[in-house]
């Protein structure tokens, strides 16, 4: 399977939509305070991680895949500890639109420590499933690895897109090498990352849901996922990895436009517009890394300066 075969880069889309109505159903949803929703669902996420515990069960489907099960604590499994009180538990801080974000993670194993980490614009081998934290309903998943384009060039229905899914991925790392059985079916090292992601809707679909999938607007999603691989990503092969394409440092790729001419500089051949393609303005070293040279010294690297050469 090849990667450029799976990357959908003729498609711009931004990341997500969180101050527009969708049409869900013919329903029309009142758009309510990013702030208000994101304490709620805080709530919501963090009441079912005081009230639920984990097990891993084995998915016939596919032995490398355990499913993740969350189950509710009742008078008979009082003796179970809650994901909250969990060692495996961690969070980090998203910022999306000026609002800061606690995205709850559950790190039952990061990975292989000789694997790379995946970085939030590469493309990731998993197996996952999506679920609703209100009701556990799913909504998406596959027991066969897949790959996913991050943080997602395509629409909604590029699980990659969601940015608490590609928030996530690079805690955790791929397995150390893989067999590919008789029956055409591959078998991984059992050292591969794998855990929960718990996404409040502001980090995912807020107040536009995809149709038909059974989520609510403005309901927090979790998924459970199991990281294989990972390789870095150049989506317009101009040399540069397209997450040192994130000029602005806000880990999106769809609002950087050197030049103006509204194509992203992921995508863009030609990123400061000078007619001198990118590959052309950067060095390559023997080992495969790159330089970026700044002839002129003002600071800003030649793929990036219109100003050289005059």
């Amino acid at each position: 399977m090849k990667i450029h075969n799976l990357v959908l880069i003729s498609i711009l889309f931004a990341l997500i939509s969180c101050d527009s109505d969708d049409d869900t159903g013919g329903e029309v949803i009142e758009l309510r305070d990013v702030e208000e929703v994101k304490v709620e669902n805080t709530e919501q996420i963090e009441t079912f991680l005081e009230t639920h515990y984990f097990e891993l069960v084995d998915n016939p489907e596919n032995p490398n895949f355990q499913n993740i099960v969350f189950k509710e604590i009742g008078e008979n499994d009082s003796d179970k500890q809650p994901v909250m009180a969990s060692e495996f538990l961690k969070s980090k801080l998203v910022t999306q639109q000026d609002v800061d974000y606690t995205l709850y993670y559950l790190q039952l194993r990061e990975g292989a420590e000789s694997i790379r980490k995946p970085t939030f614009a590469d493309s990731v081998f998993v197996t996952y499933k999506g679920l609703t934290l209100t009701n556990q309903d799913v909504f998406d998943g596959s027991p066969n690895p897949t790959w996913f384009d991050l943080p997602g060039t395509g629409t909604s229905a590029n699980r990659g897109s969601i940015r608490g899914f590609y928030e996530v991925m690079d805690e955790f790392r791929g397995s150390t090498g893989v067999v590919e059985n008789p029956d055409g079916t591959v078998t991984f090292d059992d050292n591969f990352g794998i855990g929960t992601v718990f996404i409040p809707s502001g980090l995912a679909y807020f107040a536009s849901p995809p149709n038909g999938s059974g989520i609510d607007a403005y309901e927090p999603i979790f998924f459970n996922i199991q990281l294989y691989k990972s390789i870095e990503s150049d989506h317009d092969q101009d040399g540069v990895p397209s997450w040192r394409e994130d000029i602005d440092n806000n880990r999106r790729l769809t609002d950087d436009d050197t030049d103006g001419n509204r194509i992203a500089n992921f995508v863009d051949t030609d990123d400061d517009g000078d007619g001198v393609p990118t590959r052309e303005e950067i060095d390559f070293e023997n080992d495969g890394s790159i330089v970026l040279p700044d002839s002129n010294n003002n600071g800003t690297p030649d793929y990036l300066d219109p100003t050289f050469p005059e």
